[in-house]
């Protein structure tokens, strides 16, 4: 038995807040939230875990990131001068997961779901390619989460871009995920069947991917995301992207539609009669250039729409606060976001996670999993069930996270990480980065 209290309880239990509130776990699961007093009456043998006044909240979940992306922090690519997001895929991206090794994935594994636990980020879906490595390559990302015991979503991002044979590959290795992740009877592991993006899937790969796709689970796709994407799709095809997708058999209730950014209003249409889920990464949507998406419009629709990092961060409160000022920005209205972007990432996220894990996500709340996180923040005004997410905006990060808790297991106390050599994971990341960096510039 674990105890969690004596700090301000968020449960996103349909609002219920605590100010000196306590999480009690059992095993895996939550069993009981109430004021820190009454628990630890209930409880007194339990594991305590002091919040010291901080907040307790439940971990986050990051519906689209790219470990694989990891090592181009810092890299400058010779030559390398983009002028467009196809620019940025080809003399970057392309490039970089053309050589990534084994070795690399693991340590980026290793490196990014550390970075997660130290962000309070406990459900990450993963979108992978290494294109030098791909048979086996998700292994390796899945039996990192579970070393460190974080909850993932894995696949493989299938193209023809590389040929005809890696592109079978591809298919095979989410395949192969998904029916490692079926027969994993601790709920931390689920397989999607990954897409590149129309722009680089004939309509043959993609009849072959739907043909290993059980009803289990969907497909991971960038959809849109560049103008670039939708223009070939049109002059190849005279449709549009959402269109074709839905014409092939991708669209549906256990897909995720990433970007969306140059969708149209029947593409918005098509996305909501299908039930597919959309995901937003604002941050790479303007690192990228390539426009901010129809987000308060795909919203108002009633699509399920999360909000992800697409590798640029795996701090979620970081996405959260671009989110709410890009819509701002690009629609010159001061109004919008305030309710949007936090109900994509602290509702819609654990809505998403809810469609492939087995019990709630993103809630303290008895009988869901015990993902929970401590936060060393202080308010200086005023916090209650009401603003707590103004106070989360404009007081925490990533960082305010010094506890973190995913399916009962402490990973991270008062800031150190347990489940790992931090120091010695991050001296081996720079030593095998440095050497594909020079591959890459060799």
């Amino acid at each position: 038995m674990l105890l969690i209290g004596n700090g301000r309880l968020v449960t996103r239990d349909n609002g219920r807040y605590i100010e000196n509130g306590a999480v009690a776990i059992e095993g895996n699961l939550i069993v009981e939230t109430g004021t820190t007093s009454e628990l630890k009456r209930s409880y007194p043998k339990a594991e305590w875990i002091d919040a010291d006044g901080g907040v307790i909240m439940p971990g986050l979940v990051n519906t689209h990131n790219h470990i694989y992306s990891a090592f181009a922090r810092g890299l400058s690519i010779k030559g390398y001068n983009p002028h467009d997001f196809n620019d940025i895929l080809e003399g970057m991206w392309w490039k970089i997961d053309r050589l990534l090794t084994k070795e690399n994935d693991r340590l980026s594994a290793y490196a990014v779901y550390i970075d997660c636990i130290k962000n309070g980020v406990t459900t990450v879906f993963d979108h992978h390619a290494s294109y030098y490595d791909i048979p086996g390559s998700l292994d390796t990302l899945a039996d990192a989460a579970k070393e460190l015991g974080v909850r993932t979503s894995l696949c493989y991002e299938v193209s023809d871009r590389d040929g005809a044979e890696k592109m079978q590959q591809a298919v095979l290795e989410n395949a192969r995920m998904i029916q490692r992740a079926a027969t994993d009877e601790s709920d931390m592991l689920k397989g999607m069947m990954g897409l590149h993006a129309a722009f680089t899937l004939s309509d043959e790969t993609l009849a072959l991917c739907k043909k290993h796709v059980p009803s289990t689970t969907g497909f991971h796709v960038h959809v849109a995301e560049g103008p670039g994407d939708q223009i070939d799709s049109l002059k190849k095809y005279g449709k549009r992207i959402v269109e074709r997708l839905f014409e092939t058999g991708v669209l549906g209730e256990k897909t995720l539609a990433i970007h969306c950014v140059h969708v149209s209003p029947a593409e918005m249409a098509l996305l909501r009669e299908t039930d597919t889920m959309v995901v937003h990464n604002p941050e790479s949507n303007m690192g990228n250039a390539v426009g901010c998406g129809p987000v308060i419009r795909l919203f108002a629709e009633g699509i399920l729409l999360g909000l992800g990092t697409d590798g640029y961060t795996n701090d979620m409160i970081e996405s959260y606060k671009v989110g709410n000022i890009i819509h701002k920005h690009n629609l010159c209205d001061p109004t919008v976001a305030w309710a949007e972007i936090p109900a994509m990432l602290f509702e819609n996220n654990p809505r998403i996670a809810g469609r492939f894990f087995n019990r709630p996500l993103g809630v303290l709340k008895a009988g869901a999993y015990a993902d929970v996180i401590v936060t060393d923040y202080d308010p200086l005004t005023p916090m209650d069930g009401g603003n707590v997410n103004g106070h989360i905006l404009f007081g925490m990060n990533g960082r305010s996270v010094v506890t973190t808790v995913c399916n009962g297991k402490v990973l991270m106390k008062d800031r150190k990480v347990l489940v790992a050599d931090e120091k010695a994971v991050m001296q081996a990341c720079r030593e095998s980065s440095a050497r594909l960096w020079q591959t890459i510039n060799g």
